[in-house]
């Protein structure tokens, strides 16, 4: 195995070359950018769109600009959405700075507290410029990690759209041919798609034999003999909303156009998780996510992504909470205090850890058992899982740092030894296999 290829770089005394030290002053909407190319060329401001596409597109043109070489780049935090995504580019090495660092750093030039946005980006820059080898850097992962992170945001890209594209075909659908939401309980399994461009209308359907029909589903997988009597009995029952050809012919091409759309969507979401199954079985750390509670096919490579293969990237669960939105945020004032979720984090990061918990309630054991607790307490059931991921963040990182699988039967054996009541009439949860 390349170990170089596994292991993140660690900080050398040396000092680094870069060909571009970069000051970013972040926010919501926007993004003020101050680059300073290495020598006497002049420095340049430009304004960035806070979109994937704008970002992507600017880092591409950053790296065209400075090919195999590495830029330097200070923000104003080690968190948030923009940092990771930065992280999937080995050649950007970010530098966060402390905030209070950058507030003493402009007192010492503007003791009126003025600033700006662009002010902020230059002062970044120059401090990153003139005190680099000061500064501690977020190196980024291993290429393997790298990889497997975009392809599961890529896949969650996919079944967005997919999503959205079985929802429109479903309301044109029941505009004009009710009787598919009789035929198909589930919109986006393949098989839809496929029988709406063999039969994108009633009148289509019902010339054909029963028998043709019925080896179409029998075909298709789907091979339950009284399912399918009743779908040859619906079909057979079926009345057309309208005869009207005014409505009936153009809505019958927009289905067939997008069931054509939904099954090129089909083919390469499959493509894309054989492609994360291959990566993630490559991975070293991969028999410890697949051994947390609720992590399957889709959340394993996840989770191993949101904690990545650097060790040192979180001291604390704390940290790792924090960094996710999924520690609630207090605000207090006097006798008025508010706790809210953390809206400015990864949004990836956090559902991977929502969906996680989601999964894991659904399992025997003491996480079931939490979960029940937590609804027993009259919260709701997202806040629920909430609370859950936060007490599995604090499991998962201990495996994580240690570099252990999780083991059920010690975890449980540790909850009765503190006579834990999140084992009261609880089963000990099947242990997954960690080789």
């Amino acid at each position: 195995m390349n170990t170089q290829a596994m292991n993140p770089p660690t900080q050398t005394h040396s000092p680094i070359v870069y060909a571009a030290t970069i000051g970013v002053d972040w926010a919501d909407q926007k993004h003020d950018l101050w680059t300073q190319p290495a020598g006497d060329a002049e420095p340049e401001h430009r304004v960035l769109e806070q979109t994937p596409e704008a970002i992507h597109a600017w880092v591409a043109q950053l790296r065209e600009r400075f090919p195999g070489q590495s830029v330097a780049l200070a923000i104003e935090t080690s968190r948030g959405a923009l940092i990771h995504a930065l992280h999937a580019y080995d050649f950007i090495v970010i530098y966060p700075i402390n905030p209070k660092m950058l507030h003493s750093y402009r007192q010492s030039f503007r003791v009126s507290g003025a600033k700006d946005d662009r002010t902020d980006a230059m002062l970044l820059e120059e401090y990153l410029r003139l005190h680099a080898a000061k500064l501690r850097p977020l190196w980024p992962d291993t290429t393997l990690t790298r990889k497997l992170g975009l392809l599961v945001q890529q896949r969650r890209q996919l079944v967005d759209e997919r999503t959205r594209l079985v929802n429109t075909l479903h309301s044109v659908l029941k505009a004009y041919y009710p009787l598919m939401e009789v035929l198909f309980e589930d919109f986006t399994a393949p098989i839809m798609a496929t029988f709406v461009l063999k039969w994108p209308d009633l009148a289509s359907l019902q010339k054909t034999p029963a028998a043709r029909v019925r080896a179409f589903f029998y075909a298709a997988g789907s091979r339950r003999a009284k399912r399918i009597d009743e779908r040859i009995d619906a079909i057979v029952k079926a009345r057309a909303l309208t005869n009207d050809s005014a409505l009936l012919e153009p809505s019958a091409l927009l289905a067939k156009t997008l069931a054509s759309l939904l099954q090129a969507l089909h083919k390469g979401i499959a493509q894309m998780e054989k492609e994360i199954e291959q990566t993630f079985e490559q991975h070293p750390d991969a028999p410890l996510f697949r051994s947390l509670p609720g992590a399957g096919p889709a959340l394993a490579p996840r989770l191993l992504v949101a904690f990545g293969s650097d060790r040192e990237r979180f001291e604390s669960a704390q940290e790792l909470q924090q960094f996710y939105g999924i520690a609630p945020v207090k605000k207090q004032s006097g006798k008025s205090q508010v706790i809210h979720m953390r809206f400015r984090c990864p949004k990836f990061g956090r559902q991977t850890f929502h969906e996680n918990a989601g999964q894991a309630a659904k399992a025997a054991g003491w996480t079931e058992n939490f979960y029940q607790q937590q609804r027993g307490a009259k919260k709701g059931h997202h806040a629920s899982l909430r609370s859950l991921a936060f007490k599995l963040m604090r499991v998962y990182f201990a495996c994580w740092k240690n570099n252990a699988c999780y083991d059920a039967a010690t975890y449980e054996k540790s909850l009765r030894a503190r006579s834990s009541t999140l084992l009261k009439a609880a089963t000990t949860s099947t242990q997954k296999n960690c080789a």
